[in-house]
């Protein structure tokens, strides 16, 4: 019986984890603002809350120039230098490099709202060492400080 039982739950939560974590690994909400507005607005928040932002990509014009015709997506890659070279520091944290800097996008939909989109650091990192755990929680928190002011409530 405590066999049966053990085999239950390890299948009912790789079926929970399987339906469940993808719905939850991006964080979406829908801006307060218009897309250029929301776009420019992440710019001066971004270097308010003494952030860098290294890259911005304009993915409608990217496209355009391959033939395709697409609604506006800005993706803009944001650093807090200090939880970088954080990470960076270790030979063991650098595997982390792949999702940095964090990215947000922001995007139009055909009903003309706009969207701001970005990885769920806070969940992902809760699989990742402590060190690890622990950056990733200051950048979640200070990542959503900057976004805050555009989310629609």
């Amino acid at each position: 019986m405590f066999l049966a039982g053990l085999i239950s739950g390890v299948i009912i939560t790789i079926i929970a984890i399987i339906v469940i974590l993808p719905g939850k690994m991006f964080l979406v909400n829908e801006s307060n603002l218009g897309f250029e507005e929301t776009a420019e607005k992440i710019v001066e928040q971004t270097a308010a809350n003494n952030w860098s932002m290294p890259h911005q990509y304009d993915l409608q014009e990217t496209m355009k120039k391959n033939g395709f015709d697409v609604l506006p997506v800005k993706v803009f890659s944001m650093c807090q230098p200090q939880h970088a070279n954080n990470v960076l520091q270790s030979d063991e944290e650098k595997l982390v490099s792949a999702i940095m800097p964090c990215r947000v996008a922001v995007y139009e939909t055909k009903d003309g709202k706009t969207y701001i989109s970005r990885l769920n650091a806070g969940l992902f990192s809760k699989f990742l060492g402590k060190k690890i755990k622990n950056i990733m929680g200051e950048v979640v928190v200070e990542n959503e400080q900057i976004l805050e002011p555009l989310i629609k409530n």
